[in-house]
């Protein structure tokens, strides 16, 4: 009998400490879990979908969107087999989100080689949203006359850059793979900058320069009237940096 409650006992010892162990496990997994749904989704609407509450469509005043895209991407393709393709991408949008940790912004989507980052939402942040994207494209555009494509070294990323500035939606879309998404004209006229752009420049609207021109720290130039497709005549600039 004693023998056989020592046995038990021992038992007990070490199915509490396995039970300890899976916790941890678990407890780790959960984590990792959580990390990668805040990789997909703005921390607050994450939580909120996590407790089981639906997100309502929100909308916010005023923020600041932005596009960029990789001139001649087409003809690098076309240079590369697929795999190198999605190496160049992986190496070129890991560089780009450790940039844009540094700045109070939110990346939207990646789509091929085109890239969106919003501020000031989900959470505003006044009008910061503006200087936040400018002078993150700034960094952007910095870092990318110094990327090197592994499978070609002699060949040079040209960035074409878009920024805006006004109202929009967000909401979150889907139940599988739901995508936080932005709605409104801003969205279409920030893509409009972008692909009316030239190659390693930002070209800015006239919303986002007037927002700009608050801070007395930015340097633009006028680039006058331009045909905007969807958008008639608009008055637009280019951002060339921070004044000293």
């Amino acid at each position: 009998m004693d023998s056989l409650l020592r046995r038990m006992e021992q038992y007990a010892n070490n199915l509490e400490k396995l039970v300890d162990e899976k916790t941890i496990e678990l407890q780790e997994e959960k984590k990792k879990s959580e990390e990668l749904l805040y990789q997909i989704l703005p921390r607050s609407v994450a939580n909120s979908l996590r407790q089981g509450f639906r997100v309502d469509p929100e909308d916010f005043e005023n923020v600041t969107i932005y596009f960029s895209d990789v001139c001649g991407f087409t003809t690098i393709s076309a240079m590369s087999t697929p795999f190198q393709v999605v190496d160049l991408l992986n190496d070129l949008y890991t560089c780009f989100d450790a940039i844009i940790d540094r700045f109070d912004v939110y990346k939207v989507e990646t789509i091929g080689d085109a890239y969106m980052v919003v501020s000031g939402l989900p959470q505003k942040n006044g009008n910061r949203h503006v200087s936040e994207i400018a002078r993150m494209s700034l960094a952007l555009l910095k870092e990318v006359d110094m990327f090197k494509i592994r499978h070609l070294p002699d060949e040079r990323l040209l960035l074409r850059i878009g920024l805006h500035s006004g109202p929009v939606v967000a909401g979150v879309v889907g139940l599988k793979m739901p995508r936080y998404c932005l709605f409104g004209d801003t969205v279409n006229t920030a893509s409009r900058m972008e692909s009316h752009g030239e190659e390693l420049k930002i070209h800015i609207s006239g919303s986002t320069a007037g927002l700009l021109g608050r801070f007395d720290m930015f340097n633009l130039k006028s680039r006058g009237s331009v045909e905007i497709k969807g958008k008639g005549l608009m008055e637009t600039y280019w951002l060339l940096g921070v004044t000293n």
